[in-house]
């Protein structure tokens, strides 16, 4: 779950939960010291894929039977209640600690009588202390964003403080207490030392289930970059990369995508929580070293279920013995978990891999500012991009991402002759396809440039389904195919496969871009509330992301709320000021049926765009 507390506005819109205001009797707009505590369900969306009537009931119960009454038990402040988890306030330690074992002693205990098929909820808890501000609706501040970056981190039933919480307790020799050490938080510049308490008794016997179907499933964390030099964590990442992209072509494995993954830390879960988080049968480890000499890899393969290794190996090669070293893990993996894997399946699935190492170096780091929305380190991605081209003018990936760059340049609106752009575009997605016509990458960007952009719908159709064959488990492959089948009016199917996708990317760092699409699915079948919560989420997710603000725009103008459409248009205008809808309408509409293209620009109108 993330929390992003600054638009707390936007996510009770998006949930249709009104926060709730301040028992502890502070004023609005205040800052003061409290105890800030999260609550999260492991493994909620992998959950709600299995058995959403009885996961959301289950989960309902235990937040309104357990959770809250032991708030109000416990002198806390339920601030907000989100569809998976709970902010709360206290005024001090041993209160906060108090709750949160409270709730993880009698949550643990609803399960003891439970079979192993039952589903079982399992809850992660963190508390912190420090200084936040009160406004009148929410709270806000670095406790807060510190509160929702711990919580990651705590095992299934447990409860993980940071120091300043330790610090202010008198803990009992009944306890359980582990230190973790100095964590880093995404976006935090000091590390905070943390400790886990565990309360509960829960052994989960039974993990989440796997996303889809009864495939092996597999998470690939992100490597940990042991060479002492921060810049190296983009080669880790990308190595990371390579290694899912290869298995996600095999039939016979589900494999979680890098965007989920790039979210947990290797170092402080246990493969036990990961399988019940993501619902996966199988955690692959691994570790980099850079050196003068070339590369040491370690990796390790476990299930999750017992936390048993299945394989480990060490690796050491020169710096263009990396793609040797990934096509022996790939190799590797599959003989662990899916011996049915025919060694000429496996041979195809291997990325094919370039000439020179410095044009997948250049690649990689492409990829990893490929997401950031400020327009200056977005253009960077370019410049990598146009130099591993350049290094190695017959690697299919470089091309593909290439294409993918200037996709999402239209997009957003940040290009300046869009016709021109598209074209090219389109020329380097087909360029690497010829080169690799199994590159999933290529396909689904292409087939998404021909609805999107050249409004080719039959074209988009072939390139989208040839992608999802070459990558049953590719997230991108899904959410772009939900879109043209969006742009076609085919509303049911495009849920349908956007909710694929979140299942095959239910933690990513993207979220935002497959929201915006589960939306854009939702209005394209006539569901405008539905189609308002997701690009509400969507835009807590990533407020710079436009093509999210224009279907919001359109979302709010078709329930009537024409008040918050035109917020949403000033902020639009804002970040694209030189927007008219006639432009729009020529060069970046999409829809295929007329009704739907007149509605969607009537409302784009309705919610003040000007002409």
């Amino acid at each position: 779950m993330t929390y992003i507390i600054a638009h707390s506005e936007i996510l009770a819109h998006a949930i249709g939960v009104p926060p709730v205001g301040g028992p502890l009797g502070r004023s609005a707009e205040s800052r003061f010291e409290a105890l800030v505590a999260f609550v999260d369900v492991v493994g909620y969306s992998a959950m709600m894929a299995r058995d959403e009537v009885r996961t959301h009931a289950l989960w309902m119960s235990i937040s309104n039977g357990v959770i809250r009454p032991a708030i109000d038990r416990y002198g806390g402040e339920l601030v907000k209640s989100t569809g998976d988890g709970v902010l709360a306030l206290f005024d001090r330690a041993d209160e906060a600690v108090s709750w949160a074992g409270a709730v993880q002693k009698a949550t643990s205990s609803l399960g003891v009588d439970a079979k192993p098929s039952d589903l079982r909820i399992a809850l992660r808890i963190s508390v912190h202390c420090g200084s936040i501000i009160r406004e009148e609706h929410d709270v806000f501040g670095d406790a807060v964003n510190i509160a929702a970056r711990l919580q990651q981190y705590a095992p299934p039933g447990g409860v993980i403080i940071s120091e300043a919480v330790y610090e202010r307790l008198s803990l009992g020799p009944d306890i359980p207490v582990r230190k973790l050490g100095a964590l880093s938080l995404r976006n935090m510049a000091t590390a905070v030392r943390a400790y886990v308490l565990r309360f509960g008794t829960l052994d989960l016997p039974e993990r989440a289930a796997p996303i889809i179907g009864t495939l092996p499933s597999i998470a690939v964390l992100p490597f940990e970059n042991l060479s002492g030099d921060a810049d190296d964590a983009y080669l880790a990442e990308g190595i990371v990369e390579d290694i899912i992209v290869s298995l996600a072509s095999l039939r016979e494995l589900m494999v979680i995508s890098r965007a989920t993954t790039l979210t947990l830390s290797q170092g402080q879960f246990d493969p036990q929580g990961i399988g019940w988080s993501l619902g996966v049968h199988y955690v692959l480890l691994g570790s980099l070293r850079r050196s003068s000499h070339g590369f040491a890899i370690t990796a390790e393969l476990f299930e999750t279920q017992r936390g048993a290794t299945v394989w480990a190996e060490r690796f050491a090669s020169a710096p263009e013995g990396v793609f040797d070293i990934q096509d022996t893990i790939v190799e590797q993996v599959v003989v662990g978990i899916a011996p049915a894997v025919r060694t000429r399946e496996m041979r195809q699935a291997l990325r094919k891999r370039p000439d020179a190492y410095s044009a997948y170096d250049y690649t990689l780091r492409a990829l990893d500012i490929i997401s950031n929305f400020d327009v200056d380190t977005f253009a960077r991605a370019r410049d990598h991009l146009d130099r591993a081209m350049t290094e190695d003018p017959s690697f299919a990936m470089a091309y593909a991402w290439a294409a993918r760059w200037r996709s999402i340049l239209i997009g957003q609106g940040w290009s300046k002759n869009p016709s021109e752009d598209a074209r090219e575009a389109e020329a380097l997605a087909k360029r690497a396809i010829r080169l690799d016509p199994q590159n999933a990458l290529a396909l689904a960007t292409c087939g998404h440039l021909q609805s999107f952009l050249f409004h080719d719908y039959d074209s988009a159709l072939m390139y989208l389904e040839r992608a999802r064959a070459a990558s049953p488990s590719s997230a991108f492959a899904w959410i772009v195919s939900s879109a043209t089948e969006s742009y076609l009016g085919r509303g049911a199917d495009a849920i349908r496969m956007a909710e694929r996708s979140l299942r095959l990317s239910p933690k990513g760092r993207d979220l935002f871009f497959f929201y915006n699409f589960l939306s854009l699915a939702h209005y394209s079948a006539g569901a405008y509330d539905e189609a308002v919560k997701w690009a509400r989420i969507s835009e807590i997710e990533h407020p710079l992301y436009t093509s999210n603000l224009r279907m919001l725009c359109a979302c709010l103008a078709g329930v009537g709320r024409i008040e918050e459409a035109r917020e949403v248009t000033d902020r639009l205008l804002a970040l694209e000021p030189g927007f008219t809808l006639g432009t729009y309408e020529r060069t970046r509409e999409p829809f295929k049926p007329s009704d739907l293209r007149r509605r969607f620009i009537d409302d784009l109108r309705r919610a003040g765009l000007p002409e």
